[in-house]
């Protein structure tokens, strides 16, 4: 295999063109000709999971979140960023980052999201501009027998391997309409609200969200980590399916970066 071929199958359901303008989706270390024998998965690259994926034999390493993000202006070990950058180089591993491209594409994190939760006739909550209405961000749903929000929350928590989840006042209705998006999302709310959710998922919600919205929907944030980690699902699928035979694994060590006390 060529790291190219590996590249070639996730865009063919997730291409680079659906990211979002401030994104750095694509192969940020390596060569797209370069040998490719095993590929390892990952949210976040780390040198640990550098180091993980040459003694598993894999020379590329598919994460959800960009290595490189902001841009690199030295390269001299310093950091998480440069160090893994270094060891990847130094080693010939390549590194492919899809990042909102697969959080806009059909079936892509949402969607795997609302899968887990038992939500149906789910569809695009915000979609992208100049899309066919079936890409964007976030999906809208129901369930079949409507939920308390304890029971939502419940559901969320197990779902998602969430210990704990930042929810706002809890009301009196049945849920059966809700709304989600992996990752950042907060920015979404009110389009939840627009929809006619009952219930909106998603992390890194701020507390003045929480204020503006929180009489108006039931806000579930879980961690960031907890509704991404899906993202290793979705290209194990994609990778697998195409090259069946191929050497994929899941990065054993990578855990979530935030501890619950």
């Amino acid at each position: 295999m060529k790291v190219g071929d590996i590249i070639d199958a996730i865009e063919a359901v997730a291409p680079s063109s659906l990211q979002e303008g401030w994104d750095n989706t694509g192969l940020l270390v390596g060569r797209r000709d370069a040998d490719c024998r095993g590929v390892m998965l990952c949210v976040d690259v780390t040198p640990d999971i550098v180091l993980e994926a040459l003694e598993a034999g894999c020379d590329m390493i598919v994460s959800h979140h960009p290595l490189i993000f902001k841009g690199l202006k030295r390269l001299n070990g310093d950091g998480r960023v440069e160090r893994s950058v270094e060891l990847a180089v130094k080693n010939g591993v390549a590194i492919y980052c899809c990042h909102t491209s697969i959080d806009n594409a059909p079936g892509g994190v949402s969607w795997v999201m609302a899968n887990r939760l038992g939500a149906t006739g789910c569809e695009v909550l915000s979609h992208q501009a100049g899309s066919d209405g079936l890409t964007g961000l976030g999906v809208i749903g129901g369930f079949n027998e409507p939920l308390t929000a304890d029971r939502l929350v419940e559901r969320v928590k197990r779902s998602f391997g969430s210990p704990v989840a930042r929810c706002s006042r809890c009301p009196e209705v049945e849920i059966s309409r809700v709304a989600m998006c992996g990752g950042s999302g907060s920015e979404f709310i009110a389009d939840a609200i627009a929809a006619g959710a009952q219930a909106y998922i998603t992390s890194d919600t701020r507390y003045h969200d929480f204020v503006d919205y929180g009489e108006k929907i039931f806000i579930v944030d879980i961690g960031h980590f907890e509704s991404e980690e899906c993202t290793k699902e979705i290209f194990y699928q994609i990778i697998t399916e195409k090259f069946p035979n191929f050497a994929v694994r899941y990065s054993v060590i990578e855990t979530n970066p935030i501890s619950y006390l």
